[in-house]
């Protein structure tokens, strides 16, 4: 059995900040072919979908989909505010290598 992903509270506040929940929005974290080390995350407000695995907190909601449920499992989703930006990151036990932008790895 995989472990599903984990939302710190720090990214639940985040969406918070940004109102998601109010706009009837949710964090959509999904993994898609591509991206410079073979496979590349996707990180949006969207709309949940009926299979959507849904991960709650502080009135926030966060999703992954079926398919890219099992490259998840075990990660960690957070924000991280830094002086070149602010972003969610994702730090995921499965991936063997990543790029230097975060959010693109290999397994």
């Amino acid at each position: 059995m995989q472990i599903p992903p984990k939302v710190t509270d720090r990214a639940f506040a985040r969406l918070s900040e940004i109102g998601a929940g109010a706009q009837g929005k949710v964090l959509r974290i999904a993994v898609e072919g591509g991206g410079c080390s073979g496979f590349q995350y996707e990180i949006k407000l969207d709309d949940p979908a009926e299979d959507d695995l849904v991960l709650e907190g502080a009135g926030e909601k966060v999703v992954v989909d079926s398919v890219s449920l099992p490259f998840l499992a075990d990660a960690t989703i957070d924000f991280s505010e830094e002086l070149i930006g602010a972003r969610f990151v994702i730090e995921n036990p499965n991936a063997s290598s990543s790029c230097g932008c975060g959010t693109s790895f290999s397994m």
